[in-house]
């Protein structure tokens, strides 16, 4: 088994970090079936933004809205929010996805950040690509940052389920507010050494 997880971590780093310029490394954890039952579900660590009391108005990605305060000292620090929402290229389904940003440098604009994340809640397309192209494209775009980390863990989708556009809009928003806390099982997508896992 060691020695199975060291090849799986060898050939998904190279993967991973091909033709970016950069060195680094994807870790592979891996659980006998036996021990699924004891793996624990926490929240993410870090300053939640979801009790921000502000207005959102872009629901579709709009990078203007992030903005860094370089006049004041560099921080590092944690930042979550539980309303990354998307929706599926192919089907319209909802995807749905708790967010924990880590990074060092100009603190970023917490309420701009917030309505950043919300900007996606009606954009079509898979979630790696949001994850990847978007968040993290965007925020590494935002000099003078050392490091950023973007980590997503989205609840899965359910075979069968019927896309939010086709539901009354009551039974839209109970139907997304069951599939959002329904995840003891998610997706984790993440870049910067963290490998994409179904939980």
């Amino acid at each position: 088994m060691p020695n199975r997880c060291a090849r799986a971590s060898f050939h998904l780093s190279e993967a991973a970090w091909r033709g970016s310029g950069q060195a680094g490394g994807v870790g592979v954890l891996s659980i006998a079936p036996e021990l699924f039952d004891q793996q624990q579900v926490h929240e993410l660590d870090g300053l939640l933004l979801d009790s921000l009391d502000l207005e959102c108005s872009h629901y579709t990605p709009a990078p203007e809205l992030l903005a860094a305060d370089h006049d004041e000292a560099p921080v590092t620090e944690t930042l979550v929010s539980h309303l990354l929402k998307s929706n599926c290229l192919v089907t319209g389904q909802p995807y749905w996805a708790s967010v924990q940003i880590s990074y060092s440098g100009a603190q970023l604009d917490q309420a701009g950040l917030l309505q950043y994340l919300v900007s996606f809640r009606n954009h079509n397309e898979f979630h790696e690509q949001c994850v990847e192209a978007h968040l993290h494209g965007h925020l590494d775009a935002l000099p003078p940052h050392q490091a950023v980390r973007v980590r997503a863990l989205y609840a899965p989708r359910r075979a069968g389920h019927q896309p939010a556009a086709h539901q009354p809009p009551a039974a839209a928003a109970a139907s997304e507010r069951a599939h959002r806390l329904c995840g003891i099982r998610r997706q984790e997508y993440s870049r910067r050494g963290v490998l994409l896992r179904a939980a």
